[in-house]
């Protein structure tokens, strides 16, 4: 992978307990997608399993119900207006891999599309069957199988926000194409 490196699945969960706006990737019968996503969150440690919101009517939700896994890229505050646009259309409307040029690379364990140039990091994920859930909710449940980071935003099981790393510190969704980056950031003491 280019640059990135693997981050232990303990400290899987840390990569999205903050909230940011992630990618949503999917593949399956040679067809491909990316939309974004603003509610995504870790719900358990060990093994890592996360919650993503992908309404049951969209591609990626047929695609990801078809092949079972599906990726959470982390885009960076240089990818914002990449990131509103993949959440505007439809892939049924054609690969949004294509229309972006978007550069994907193959998951280690599941084979799914990841995105890294511009990502801080990704997760790939196998789907948990919610049989009673899967036509009522649009949230979908997950284990995380590999993990990995930009060294650059994330080392040692932990985010480091500075001045050199805006371009990959996380964006967070406001609505209506407006987003806020991961910044400023405070160690805090006990007291």
């Amino acid at each position: 992978m280019s640059g990135f490196e693997p981050v232990r699945l303990e400290h899987a969960s840390r990569l999205i307990n903050h909230g940011p706006t992630v990618l949503v990737t999917s593949a399956h019968g040679g067809r491909r997608n990316v939309m974004a996503a603003a509610w995504s969150m870790p719900v358990e440690f060990t093994p890592p399993r996360i919650a993503v919101v992908i309404d049951k009517h969209t591609f990626t939700r047929e695609l990801v119900a078809a092949s079972g896994a599906f990726g959470l890229c982390l885009p960076g505050l240089a990818l914002a207006d990449l990131t509103y646009s993949v959440g505007q259309h439809s892939g049924r409307d054609g690969d949004k891999f294509a229309r972006y040029g978007i550069e994907a690379t193959s998951g280690p364990v599941l084979g799914v599309p990841l995105v890294e140039r511009g990502c801080a990091a990704w997760l790939e994920c196998r789907l948990i069957p919610e049989r009673h859930t899967e036509d009522a909710y649009d949230t979908c449940f997950a284990e995380v199988v590999a993990a990995a980071a930009d060294p650059r935003v994330f080392a040692n099981g932990r985010w480091v926000f500075n001045d050199q790393n805006s371009d990959l510190q996380t964006i967070h969704h406001l609505g209506a194409g407006n987003f806020v980056r991961s910044a400023g950031m405070v160690q805090a003491r006990a007291l």
